[in-house]
């Protein structure tokens, strides 16, 4: 069983070249929390609202995507709007480990400091989350680069739902 998202419905920049429908595959998610979760569906929203996604050499989108981890790979699996198979881009997941490990040890700090701590200690926090969130974020686009092209913004976006799939390995 896989968790279907809801389909965007805005044309974005290019709606040849974005994504109208995310699915996150079950087998792959991560027992999460209400704060993950909640990021994971904002992050959903966000992307299906704007975004640019367009794999190399494919035709034109819009496009459905399917991400998976399997045999400690990252699969992205894309389809056309009508969900005929289109693509998969397999990545290996080892670069992106490090990363998404602290930026969920900084988000578990942010949300314990937001229940406890002073303002200036949550701001400080969060910009540390945020500096890491950047970083994985541009760290990702290296990887999809000459696969799958993409803004900073969707880029962003990707990155915080890979952190929310498990990393199996």
């Amino acid at each position: 069983m896989q968790n279907e998202t809801k389909e965007g419905g805005g044309e974005g920049r290019d709606g040849t070249r974005r994504l109208v429908a995310v699915v996150l595959d079950d087998n792959s998610l991560v027992h999460t929390n209400a704060d993950i979760e909640h990021e994971r569906r904002v992050a959903i929203f966000d992307l299906l609202e704007d975004n640019v996604f367009a794999p190399v050499g494919a035709p034109d989108g819009p496009y459905r995507l399917t991400l998976a981890v399997a045999e400690n790979r990252l699969v992205f699996d894309i389809r056309h709007e009508d969900e005929r198979p289109l693509t998969r881009v397999v990545l290996p997941i080892r670069p992106l480990r490090r990363i998404v490990k602290d930026y969920f040890l900084m988000c578990e700090s942010y949300y314990n400091a937001i229940r406890k701590a002073t303002a200036q200690q949550i701001e400080a926090i969060d910009m540390g989350r945020r500096a890491l969130h950047n970083e994985g974020s541009e760290l990702l686009m290296e990887t999809l680069d000459g696969k799958i092209a993409t803004d900073h913004d969707t880029a962003r976006r990707l990155f915080t739902l890979l952190c929310v799939l498990h990393f199996k390995g």
